[in-house]
Order: structure tokens, then C-alpha cells, then sequence
């Protein structure tokens, strides 16, 4: 962890930094800029970007929704990234049906677990009370 980003979690402690969706969503994140690594320089700025896009709106929205400051406003923000993380997982289904990356069972595992994490807390966040 970078001297800026503890420094902020440790004077600041952002809600989001212990939501394991937020943690899911970044390791799926770095998971896919891995998996995009390979991919032909005809994508670099087509589907390979807008993979990374999806990939980096969802922990992104997680973030902004757990530091909006009402549940509502949370529940919105986490339905947003589970739209982000639907819209990766066909990007993902494309780009593997292309031959350009491989849809592999640890990217499916995480895909899922975060899909899970972010309906829990759309179920739990269903009140208009404050966080």
C-alpha cells in the first residue's frame, strides 16, 4: 500500500475500504488488467478498454455509494456496479468467444463472488436511514 492511500486510510478511514465487495472488486480489477495484458494492440482502445472501464466502475461505485452518506444512495451506487460487473461479464463471454482472453474459472469465481457481495448490500442497504 502506497504512502498516500495508508495515509488516508489511517486518518481518514473511508467506509469503503472495509466492504469485502469493494476488495473483491479490486482484486477483479487487477485480475482483469492481467487478463487484458495479452490482448492484440487492435483492442488496446476497443474492447480491451472498455473491459478495463467496467472492471475499474465497479469498485469505483462501490466506493462513491459507501461514502454518499444514506442507504438509499448506497443501494443506487452498488446497482450500478452489479450493472458495471453484468456488462463486464459479457465483454468477458466476447472477448472469449474471440480467442482473446481466456474466460478462466478464477475470473468466473471472482465474477460471481462479487455479484453476491453486491446483492448483499443492496439487500442490506433497502432502508432511506442513514449509514
Amino acid at each position: 500500500m502506497s504512502k498516500t492511500r495508508q495515509g488516508l486510510a489511517m486518518s481518514l478511514k473511508p467506509k469503503h475500504y472495509d466492504l469485502e465487495a469493494w476488495k473483491e472488486a479490486m482484486r477483479l480489477a487487477r485480475q482483469l488488467y492481467e487478463a487484458t495484458q495479452a490482448m492484440p494492440e487492435s483492442e488496446r482502445f476497443g474492447l480491451c478498454l472498455q473491459m478495463r472501464r467496467s472492471a475499474v466502475s465497479i469498485a469505483s461505485n462501490i466506493a462513491e455509494g459507501a461514502g454518499r452518506g444514506t442507504k438509499a444512495e448506497f443501494r443506487r451506487y452498488a446497482q450500478i456496479a452489479r450493472g458495471s460487473l453484468t456488462e463486464l461479464d459479457t465483454q468477458i463471454w466476447i472477448a472469449s468467444d474471440m480467442k482473446l482472453i481466456e474466460r478462466t474459472p478464477q475470473i468466473v469465481d471472482r465474477l460471481t463472488l462479487v455479484f453476491r457481495l453486491l446483492n448483499g448490500l443492496i439487500s442490506q442497504k433497502s432502508a432511506k436511514s442513514k449509514l
